[in-house]
């Protein structure tokens, strides 16, 4: 194994069991489009890329419609979809295992910062995190490479041979691989072994303890 020093994680579907919040505001977004979703299970497919992109690609609006989408979407979010949300077992074993071995943690999530900092304060796990990036509300780091470039400026990481990033969707991968570091996929999150494999990552774990046991190594 490369001599890694800094591990930037995704946030849902990786740290967190977002399914619930996120079903429910997307389901309430398109409501208000006359889209009515009788399954939210059905949406569990859409957690974890940009969501802009989500709706223009999956329901085929345009950037204003899928921005005004975006909207409606946090206005659930910001005071209920925020906090329907799990931990995922192990997780904070996990953080506490990397600190203890002296490395840096960073966050580099899609959502958006402000929320991403309530949710891990909510489950009180930033103090691990030597750094958490997120998107912007204004729409100004849309893309994964996007949030993961600007968690490398913002932490004054230089050499990204030396960071990883983990995560559970293509996304993850891709923003890794055009930011110049390794990747690990998880598969305990909602990215397929089919969709993740594609994309050709460095390593590929089944679960949280795999990942405990791929730093004690």
């Amino acid at each position: 194994m490369k001599s890694y020093k800094h591990i930037l994680f995704d946030l849902d579907g990786t740290l967190t069991d977002p399914a619930e919040g996120i079903t429910k505001c997307i389901a309430y977004a398109l409501e208000a489009k006359g889209i009515h979703t009788p399954d939210l299970n059905s949406l569990k497919p859409l957690i974890g890329p940009p969501l802009k992109d989500t709706f223009m690609h999956t329901y085929g609006f345009d950037e204003k419609e899928a921005l005004a989408c975006v909207d409606k979407y946090r206005e659930r979010f910001a005071t209920q979809g925020l906090y329907e949300n799990l931990l995922f077992d192990g997780i904070p074993k996990l953080l506490e295992g990397l600190k203890s071995k002296d490395y840096k943690v960073y966050l580099a999530t899609s959502k958006p910062e402000i929320f991403a900092h309530k949710i891990l304060q909510h489950f009180a796990i930033d103090s691990y995190f030597d750094f958490a990036g997120g998107s912007a509300l204004d729409d100004s780091r849309p893309t994964k490479t996007s949030v993961i470039q600007y968690v490398l400026n913002k932490a004054n990481l230089v050499d990204p041979q030396h960071c990883i990033m983990i995560g559970d969707r293509k996304h993850d991968l891709i923003g890794a691989r055009e930011t110049g570091m390794d990747a690990i996929a998880v598969l305990y999150g909602y990215g397929s072994e089919e969709e993740l494999m594609k994309e050709k990552p460095t390593y590929l774990l089944h679960s949280v303890d795999d990942l405990i046991q791929f730093f004690d190594a």
